[in-house]
């Protein structure tokens, strides 16, 4: 066997990396995007085996080695044949020398595609992270690394946000829980990627199922969940079970797959932290699932000896040591590797990129440049030198059309994951709330047998104890309390989709009689699945998002917590800005730790509006920080340019009626002519409002007696000055309730009993107190604490 030459150590390294950003590193994985990759896998495994290797070839100029060894013997046979003929310095005959160069030539290549092979590995290796696309830079200087400038994308604006994903989707960590199945035909070790069962008699042709039978109500979405709340994997009380493929006989013990059932729930003997306990109760759980898989090898009855003998088998196989990952010699038992992926694959938050072609490709400009060329360094001591520019060319035109090869392919995979992400999502299930005086009577009597429905009322409080006039056939249980008690709500979900698809069709016009709609989902699908239904037709859209601080903690899988809750935000931002209709308002509650970055984030997001900030006195005892005691939050109000009134206006009586004749700076007539008309009074009552005269107009007086008995009211002040009235003829109509007719010197003159006036942005009262009205209220209607930090109920309203 021949030993690897440099080149093809660092072109196997490579492959290996690519093996991983293509996930053919799991091929013993069966579910989700794992089953898709794998039905594409033969075509991966082709590009990266045949077809890469081909472009490799074409842009190198073939093998290295064997141009080497051909070079080599060339100028070894010139060598002997000169000295054949008894050259006197052979190494200096002509012929030789050319040999010689082509050789030396030969041997510069080689090493020039070990250095091609370790810039593709240090580039992809560089923003590849656990599955995703990550943005980071870096100038390479021997053996240090140090952060080098980004070039940030410019739009041009005054003013430009950006964060390290702003090109990416997050997805949040959330809980999944779809069944997680391996195929152990397919085990590979975790570094090698070498079959471990490659004799075909070894492998035990079976599938191993992770399902998840009881799950118990937890934190959710991003949530960091309190320490005596920490939910795990734990075993059921029956461990283990045993189906029958279905296109197998169930006659047939071989043909069995074996299932491992789990609960997730809190673990009343968990000490130390949760990473540590996690480990230990999977440990745990391989021991004992291995234990009772060996019981299972003594069988009974008709098939009992094939059944032992399956069985030993099984548990021979996923208890083989298997390598851990990481480079470590180290081994663990492969039900223990798969037991681990299955624990901690339902809280992994992850990335998927917009546009990771156009991202990965202006990287590898930028990584070429700097790390290749150095043309920072043009015109130092630390230039690079150049002796061959033809030769440094064509070095670099390898390497980029290498890399843009993968690029393209890795981006294929990419995009299908955006698609996946961006369709609408099927909704499962849906429920209805009706009230009763929308049922029709004759499906009382099956409301009235309904246990569940009536145990449901009962729990929320909506059952009333008997009255004096509630007849005594009236009771809770029967018709005659239904057709007392019309307002009570149905639930369908206690009922069968029969009954459910009667109810709906005897409601008229559906959608006019639905005054609300629930949506229990990942927000960003929901709003996703909301575009068609509900585009540009909601008035108010209020959101209260995760405020990332360090009581509510976010998990994030990297470093980035604020570049990914931005990014988490923004995208969603966009969603409801589409909801909205035009003159539909945003309002989002925020605090210190991220309002600044919100704020810039809303300003990008709606820059046709305007922002408005809000400080709220939330919690007037305060939470104790290192500088000062907080007591606010803020509500962003989000208000499109194009209305002015979009805020609610409220009327504050004034102590003293002003005068409705404006005065001071811009009071004349001329400063604003739709504001000078007059206004008819009768027996001390406004009748009726005039028109705008033509400019060469000019009332005799402030107060015009008519000869029909109204008084027409100019607004002239006392020194004969023609001023502007406060309202406008377009508006004046709207706000004659609020002014009154007084006569003052002889004179009848207009007053404003009481001012329109806009919300301050200040909002402090023991109204908005959230311990009082939030968690005191929750906890008085629920029965215990079942939120953290509920808003006051008074600010929400307001």
């Amino acid at each position: 066997m021949n030993p690897l030459t440099p080149t093809d150590k660092q072109r196997e390294r490579f492959i290996n990396l690519l093996r991983e950003l293509f996930q053919l590193n799991q091929p013993d994985l069966d579910f989700g995007l794992y089953r898709i990759m794998h039905a594409k896998s033969a075509e991966i495994e082709k590009f990266l085996t045949e077809d890469l290797l081909a472009v490799i070839a074409t842009t190198f100029g073939g093998s290295a080695q064997d141009n080497i060894n051909q070079a080599r013997a060339s100028y070894e046979r010139e060598l002997a044949t000169a000295r054949q003929y008894g050259a006197a310095d052979p190494d200096n005959l002509p012929q030789v020398q050319q040999a010689r160069t082509v050789y030396e030539a030969a041997r510069d290549s080689a090493g020039d595609d070990a250095e091609i092979y370790d810039h593709l590995y240090r580039f992809f290796e560089r923003y590849y992270d656990q599955g995703d696309f990550l943005s980071r830079r870096y100038y390479a200087r021997e053996t240090h690394e140090r952060a080098a400038p980004y070039s940030i994308p410019y739009d041009g604006s005054e003013v430009y946000l950006h964060w390290a994903n702003k090109d990416q989707y997050y997805i949040k960590t959330s809980e999944s829980f779809n069944n997680y199945s391996i195929d152990l035909s397919q085990a590979r070790d975790g570094d090698t990627q070498t079959p471990l069962f490659g004799n075909a008699a070894d492998a035990t042709p079976c599938k191993l199922h992770f399902k998840l039978v009881e799950a118990e109500e937890g934190e959710h979405n991003n949530v960091k969940a309190a320490t005596n709340k920490d939910r795990f994997f734990l075993l059921d009380d029956t461990p283990i079970e045993w189906q029958s493929s279905a296109k197998n006989n169930a006659e047939d013990v071989s043909s069995a797959e074996l299932v491992l059932r789990f609960q997730y729930r809190a673990d009343a003997d968990k000490t130390g932290t949760a990473g540590t306990w996690r480990e230990k109760r999977n440990a745990q759980s391989v021991e004992s699932i291995l234990a009772a898989l060996k019981e299972q090898s003594v069988g009974n009855g008709a098939h009992a000896n094939d059944a032992a003998a399956y069985h030993q088998a099984l548990a021979h196989q996923v208890g083989k040591g298997a390598k851990k990952p990481g480079g470590k010699q180290e081994t663990q038992p492969l039900l223990a590797r798969y037991l681990h992926q299955y624990t901690a694959k339902n809280t992994m938050d992850y990335f998927i990129h917009k546009n990771l072609g156009g991202f990965l490709k202006r990287e590898l400009d930028f990584y070429i440049k700097n790390e290749v060329m150095r043309l920072d360094d043009l015109g130092t001591a630390a230039a690079p030198h150049v002796a061959n520019f033809e030769k440094a060319l064509k070095k670099l035109h390898t390497l980029r059309s290498v890399a843009h090869k993968l690029i393209e392919f890795l981006a294929q995979i990419e995009d299908f994951q955006k698609k996946l992400w961006l369709k609408k999502k099927f909704v499962v299930d849906t429920q209805w709330l009706v009230t009763l005086d929308k049922v029709p009577p004759a499906m009382y009597a099956e409301i009235a047998a309904n246990a569940a429905q009536w145990e449901e009322w009962n729990k929320l409080g909506f059952l009333v104890e008997s009255t004096p006039d509630l007849l005594d056939e009236a009771k809770p249980g029967t018709q005659e309390y239904l057709h007392a008690n019309t307002t009570l709500v149905l639930d369908t979900q206690f009922f069968d989709a029969g009954f459910t698809t009667r109810l709906l069709a005897n409601i008229d016009n559906l959608d006019d009689a639905t005054d609300g709609v629930l949506v229990h989902s990942e927000n960003f699908q929901a709003l996703n699945l909301m575009q068609m239904r509900y585009r540009q037709q909601v008035k108010s859209i209020y959101i209260d998002p995760p405020y990332n601080t360090a009581s509510t903690p976010i998990l994030y899988k990297n470093e980035y917590k604020h570049s990914s809750w931005a990014s988490l935000i923004q995208d969603r931002l966009v969603l409801s800005k589409k909801l909205a209709r035009s003159d539909g308002l945003h309002t989002i509650a925020i605090d210190d730790a991220e309002m600044v970055n919100l704020s810039q984030i809303v300003e990008s997001v709606f820059y046709d509006s305007r922002l408005s900030k809000v400080t709220v006195v939330h919690n007037p005892k305060g939470s104790i920080t290192k500088d000062f005691n907080r007591v606010h939050e803020y509500a962003l109000f989000v208000t499109p340019n194009a209305i002015s009134d979009g805020i609610t206006r409220t009327l504050e009586k004034n102590d003293t009626p002003r005068r409705m004749r404006r005065w001071g700076e811009n009071s004349l007539r001329v400063d604003r002519r739709p504001s000078f008309y007059p206004i008819y009074v009768i027996d001390g009552a406004v009748v009726r409002v005039g028109i705008v005269p033509p400019d060469e107009f000019h009332p005799s007086g402030k107060n015009v007696h008519l000869d029909s008995g109204e008084i027409e009211i100019w607004p002239i002040d006392q020194d004969g000055i023609e001023r502007r009235w406060n309202f406008g003829l377009d508006s004046i109509e709207e706000n004659l309730e609020r002014v009154v007719v007084k006569k003052v010197d002889d004179n009848f003159d207009l007053f404003v009993t009481h001012e329109l006036t806009v919300p301050k942005t200040v909002w402090s009262g023991g109204e908005f107190d959230a311990g009082k009205y939030g968690n005191t209220l929750l906890v008085d209607i629920l029965g215990k604490k079942k939120f953290d930090f509920p808003k006051s109920i008074n600010l929400v309203k307001k």
